[in-house]
């Protein structure tokens, strides 16, 4: 396994410059760059994550630990690493070694999103088993802070030090560090991904495709539309000046943060951007896509490094439109394919899926849970797994959390998936 990584590494490395960073096997679903902007690391859904050097837009390193796809990196303090995975864990790596110098198992669900304190002492992690976790990078010391009623997807140090988390359940949660009693913000969507700018302000992104920004305290300052379509990824730049919103059809928005406009969108491919991260110098804005590429670009005017994007992909929902179920799916077409061609995404393809049982398409790699389930996929029970939504339905899913809470949307997406999906 060793031997293998240090291969892919030289393959990689002997690719040379590049807009471009290809080297994973699936969606990029993470994104840091270090302090000193020479390094990134990404983490994607093939299960491992990625150190980058940018200098040469090539691999440096491969990290492979993981059971699961890699949701979540950073950069610690000290130079080091940390990955959350879906597999509940937390590795802490060195630059270098071929193995994590310690592995926490954090939580009882996957891990979504981590940050390290301002102090560089804690790393926080949010989970999709409802729960924030606090562990210290110095001895491996939690603190468990329950209080969202579902995933939570996000979470973020306040200048201060204060911690503020981002849920499923459709609330902004403020933890103060002095372990008082935590302020729960109701905002109107469940809500994927949160930054906090160097003056405390709070950004944070949502199915609805509103950026809202709040003061420190929570009070909801502005709201800022991008695109009606769920922003999956929200970062700053270093200044807090910009912010950069990307969604689950691939454009990214470069918002102004004191205008509280948009200035203008990035286009890629049409695919899903999982994840983002600015350069020290916010100059340059990387952007992990659905196409398992880390691309470039530049942030002052919106253009890719090194010229137009390679291999565009049309959208593969063109020839449904007008179709009701079509744009229902397209929230599922970020991890799923209705052909068997098309292979599988960050989730096992659609292709014949009425009439198979649960945790049986070939070359999957499911679940022990899912396997074990007694369900056979049907019109009724697809609706079923919307209506009461994979945690409650298909308990040990890696399915993010979702729910089509209209009967004529669920039946609508059945439909279509009986004519698509064949």
């Amino acid at each position: 396994m060793r031997l293998a990584a240090v291969a892919l590494t030289l393959i990689l490395a002997a690719g040379g410059a590049s807009a471009e960073m290809r080297g994973h096997g699936g969606p990029v679903r993470a994104l840091a760059v270090a302090p000193a902007g020479d390094l990134a690391v990404s983490g994607s859904f093939d299960n491992r994550a990625i150190v980058w050097d940018l200098g040469r837009a090539s691999a440096a390193q491969v990290l492979r630990h993981h059971d699961g796809s890699v949701n979540a990196v950073a950069v610690l303090p000290d130079g080091g690493i940390a990955t959350g995975g879906a597999d509940g864990r937390i590795a802490l790596w060195r630059l270098g070694a071929p193995d994590p110098v310690r592995v926490e198992s954090a939580h009882e669900a996957p891990v979504a999103g981590l940050a390290v304190s301002p102090d560089g002492a804690t790393l926080a992690s949010a989970g999709w088993d409802g729960v924030v976790r606090l562990t210290s990078l110095a001895d491996g010391a939690a603190r468990v802070l329950a209080g969202h009623g579902g995933p939570v997807n996000a979470v973020a140090f306040a200048p201060d030090g204060t911690l503020v988390s981002a849920g499923y359940d459709a609330t902004l949660r403020i933890w103060p560090d002095d372990g008082g009693p935590e302020r729960a913000i109701q905002l109107p969507t469940p809500l994927n991904a949160l930054a906090i700018a160097p003056d405390g302000t709070i950004a944070a992104g949502g199915a609805d495709g509103v950026v809202r920004l709040l003061s420190p305290a929570g009070e909801t300052r502005a709201e800022i539309g991008t695109q009606p379509l769920p922003i999956i990824a929200l970062v700053l730049s270093p200044d807090g000046t910009r912010l950069a919103a990307a969604t689950i059809r691939g454009s990214v928005a470069i918002i102004d943060v004191a205008a509280r406009s948009v200035l203008f969108t990035l286009v890629g491919p049409g695919l899903p951007v999982w994840s983002a991260a600015f350069a020290p110098d916010g100059e340059t804005l990387y952007t992990g896509g659905g196409d398992a590429v880390v691309r470039a670009w530049d942030a002052r005017t919106g253009e890719p490094v090194g010229g137009p994007i390679l291999d565009a992909a049309e959208d593969p929902l063109a020839r449904f439109a007008g179709s009701r179920g079509a744009e229902v799916f397209r929230a599922c077409a970020a991890c799923h394919t209705l052909s068997a061609t098309e292979g599988e995404r960050a989730g096992p393809t659609l292709a014949g899926i009425f009439g198979r049982r649960i945790g049986t398409a070939a070359g999957y790699d499911y679940s022990p849970a899912l396997v074990a389930m007694d369900i056979v996929w049907t019109p009724e029970t697809v609706a079923a797994l919307f209506e009461h939504g994979p945690t409650a339905y298909t308990p040990g899913s890696k399915m993010p959390e979702q729910r089509i809470l209209a009967a004529e949307d669920r039946q609508a997406l059945v439909e279509f998936l009986a004519e698509a999906a064949r």
